[in-house]
């Protein structure tokens, strides 16, 4: 369920009430970046490390925030509307912070705006996945490895096209390809892979998402002394693979059932990750 409130700058308002202006330039130019949180039971999930990658993006886009934000009004922003909506369960919370008005030359008006919404989700998302999820390769839009490829950055058409790809073609998601045509992650999600008892990542200079599950993973696995090993992925690579897993934050893991022609176990997974869900 939406939610029937929001948050703009720390301040809850009827969602109806919402608006920006005509001349915003994350409405005109794609200037923004956004964070999405798991709530549970009113408990925020990995603040500190959503924090963290926040502060990176917002310094990167040269985003000041209003004088009052930081880390512990943000928690009682998100708690205030997750009780405002009756959220108070398993919740998806979506913060979008974007500049303000002006032209594209017009860089006086630094400090940002954010807008917080929230929803409500199934238990079971964040549950691992019983029946292995169908997915495919997105090619036609690529990602460019730049200084913004870990955060989550407004304007990324290639997430867009690949869930839209998806959709129509009746996968559960897609895979994005960098723009040297290696696979890097999904429309929603990082991607790890097992070939022969090792696992996988694309490191983050292949462009993709610094993911807060993703560094979940990879320190439950180092402390299981299970090293993940970051390198890029091809094709090639992916089909020949033992198993296939994608993270987020919301969902935590899904493991892949069948990628083209290819099928894939979960030996691993069951084995090494169930109890870190």
């Amino acid at each position: 369920m939406q939610s029937s409130f929001v948050c703009i700058n720390g301040k809850i308002l009827n969602a109806e009430q919402a608006a920006i202006a005509i001349d915003n330039r994350t409405f005109r130019y794609g200037i923004g970046l956004f964070e999405t949180i798991l709530a549970v039971n009113n408990e925020v999930q990995q603040l500190p490390a959503h924090w963290s990658r926040l502060q990176q993006g917002l310094q990167i886009l040269s985003f000041k925030t209003p004088s009052f934000f930081n880390e512990k009004s943000l928690l009682e922003a998100i708690q205030s509307l997750l009780s405002k909506n009756k959220h108070n369960q398993h919740a998806r919370v979506r913060i979008q912070f974007f500049a303000n008005a002006g032209g594209i030359l017009e860089t006086q008006h630094t400090t940002c705006n954010y807008l917080m919404e929230t929803y409500t989700i199934d238990s079971s998302i964040c549950e691992l996945n019983e029946n292995g999820l169908v997915i495919g390769i997105h090619s036609l839009y690529k990602k460019e490895i730049d200084p913004l490829s870990p955060y989550k950055i407004n304007g990324r058409i290639c997430y867009a096209m690949a869930a839209q790809e998806a959709k129509e073609k009746k996968w559960n998601d897609a895979l994005i390809l960098n723009s040297h045509e290696n696979i890097i992650e999904s429309s929603i999600s990082n991607v790890f892979w097992v070939k022969n008892k090792e696992i996988f990542t694309p490191p983050l200079s292949e462009g993709c998402i610094a993911g807060i599950m993703r560094a979940h993973w990879i320190a439950v696995l180092n402390n299981k002394g299970i090293p993940v090993i970051e390198m890029p992925l091809n094709k090639e690579l992916l089909l020949q693979a033992d198993e296939v897993f994608l993270t987020n934050s919301i969902r935590k893991i899904r493991w892949v059932y069948a990628i083209e022609n290819k099928q894939y176990e979960n030996e691993f997974i069951l084995k090494n990750l169930l109890h870190g869900i």
